[in-house]
């Protein structure tokens, strides 16, 4: 059965795409020259979030939706995709913003869109929190309170959020999302935050930790390009269209049910 579902996703994203010459074929050679100048699409890789990337055990090579997405721009757009890992969104949103490359997958947040150029989502994640089982917090309501600490990684989306919205207790920044459980479980702080999937990830080599129920926010993931670059508006149009076709066709859905993505959907 989950052959012949994965087997039917491929056929409706395949027939969706052949109706869409301009979306495969773009014309414009000022755009493709200022979305990828080297003549390479360098993509950012986010290997911190489990969700959107993931590294083959087997074959030690990136695998995951964020390289299924990138390849396929690349063969719309005819040009050959080089794939660069990162540990954090961070470090992702550091290096296209000083040029080393020129499309990352991000979060949507307001910040980064200062500098960042965003396509419509095309995956919705959760965040949550983890406590210790002693803990006596409950339910994500009784985290902002004054005392409380709260371990996030440094410039995640998460980061990002809970520096706008807690008002009572303190971030604790750790390195990264994946050091966010060593340092926890270390004594710093008494409640964890990140991706649901990665905070689960990380507690399994250890005991007596558990999950509050429910989100603390839901994470609009999406394409994002340079405002810097001349004619970025029409270069985050034309991946905003593949991005929604990419979508509506079954594509997304596919990569999710292929690469057994927990706990995130298909963006609206």
């Amino acid at each position: 059965m989950k052959y012949f579902f994965s087997a039917c996703l491929l056929l409706l994203s395949t027939l969706a795409n052949s109706q869409s010459p301009k979306a495969m074929n773009p014309s414009d050679k000022a755009m493709l020259q200022s979305f990828a100048p080297t003549g390479t699409i360098r993509v950012g890789i986010n290997l911190g979030n489990p969700v959107l990337a993931g590294t083959d055990a087997v074959t030690q090579k990136t695998k995951g939706v964020t390289i299924d997405i990138a390849n396929e721009i690349g063969k719309r757009t005819g040009l050959p995709v080089q794939l660069i890992p990162f540990k954090s969104a961070g470090a992702t949103v550091d290096a296209i913003k000083t040029g080393n490359i020129d499309l990352v997958f991000v979060a949507i947040d307001p910040v980064r869109g200062e500098d960042i150029s965003y396509t419509p989502p095309y995956i919705q994640i959760e965040g949550a929190y983890m406590v210790k089982a002693s803990s006596p917090i409950t339910s994500n309501a009784a985290v902002d309170v004054a005392g409380n600490e709260i371990v996030v990684g440094k410039g995640s989306a998460y980061d990002l959020y809970l520096t706008r919205e807690i008002k009572h207790a303190t971030i604790l920044r750790a390195p990264s999302s994946q050091a966010v459980v060593d340092d926890f479980m270390g004594g710093q702080g008494n409640v964890a935050a990140g991706v649901k999937q990665q905070l689960e990830s990380d507690a399994s080599r250890y005991t007596d930790l558990r999950m509050l129920p429910g989100r603390f926010m839901v994470i609009n993931q999406a394409i994002g390009i340079p405002k810097a670059r001349s004619g970025y508006e029409k270069t985050s149009a034309y991946l905003s269209a593949i991005i929604t076709e990419l979508k509506a066709s079954g594509f997304v859905a596919n990569a999710m049910y292929r690469h057994d993505i927990q706990g995130a959907k298909v963006a609206e």
